[in-house]
């Protein structure tokens, strides 16, 4: 005897179906939230979820960065919901930081570039981190170094220089967000950029580029002549 579809579960099975046939093509950035968070709640209809993280969030984007704490305060998120969203982001991060360690840095620059705003267009805080290379332009460390407020977080090149240092680190680029989604640097991005590149010279330590991601693109400082 055939067992008569729920409404959830026949528009679920519609999905899935679109979901085969384009392999995610045709589905709305709703219906990718909401078929992920199916997963992880069965019985309940997520589509007014997805819909209300997106709002939330501004995007499918920000959603996917959104940390644990944010997206657990939306009504109607549980941990099992949660954890759904953050280990989707976990295994598309992995997926881009593999791409970038294929190669070395400067000449995979699109792979490297598409990791970077995936990971940091859409956080609400800026950060400042550094790619640390080898003669070879390969990645020795990908780290950190600073968090800031939503406009500003602090570097000092004493710092970078030292760290540099003691990694044995042949050249750096530099990577940055900008909260407000305009990646245009700003005068201090230039002016600190410039101290770390001179005491960078007096160790043989080059600075490839100052990179700026922001949620409109991103912006290079060695492309738009600044270094």
């Amino acid at each position: 005897m055939n067992v008569p579809e729920t409404g959830n579960s026949g528009h679920r099975q519609r999905l899935r179906a679109r979901l085969f046939e384009r392999e995610g093509s045709g589905l709305l950035d709703h219906e990718l939230i909401e078929y992920l968070l199916a997963l992880a709640i069965p019985r309940k209809d997520t589509k007014p979820l997805a819909k209300a993280l997106l709002h939330q969030f501004g995007g499918i984007g920000g959603v996917m960065a959104a940390d644990a704490e944010a997206l657990m305060r939306v009504p109607g998120m549980g941990e099992t919901s949660v954890a759904a969203i953050r280990i989707a982001h976990a295994t598309a991060m992995r997926m881009l930081a593999a791409r970038v360690a294929e190669q070395p840095i400067l000449s995979n620059w699109q792979a490297l570039i598409d990791y970077l705003h995936a990971d940091m267009a859409y956080q609400v805080t800026e950060r400042i981190r550094i790619l640390h290379l080898n003669t070879a332009n390969r990645l020795i460390r990908d780290e950190l170094v600073a968090e800031g407020s939503i406009d500003q977080a602090a570097l000092h090149v004493r710092e970078v220089i030292r760290r540099a240092i003691d990694l044995g680190t042949a050249s750096m680029i530099l990577v940055h967000n900008h909260p407000s989604g305009d990646p245009k640097p700003s005068r201090a991005d230039i002016d600190l950029t410039r101290a770390i590149v001179q005491a960078g010279k007096h160790l043989g330590i080059a600075v490839h580029d100052h990179v700026i991601i922001g949620a409109s693109g991103h912006s290079s400082m060695r492309a738009m002549g600044l270094l």
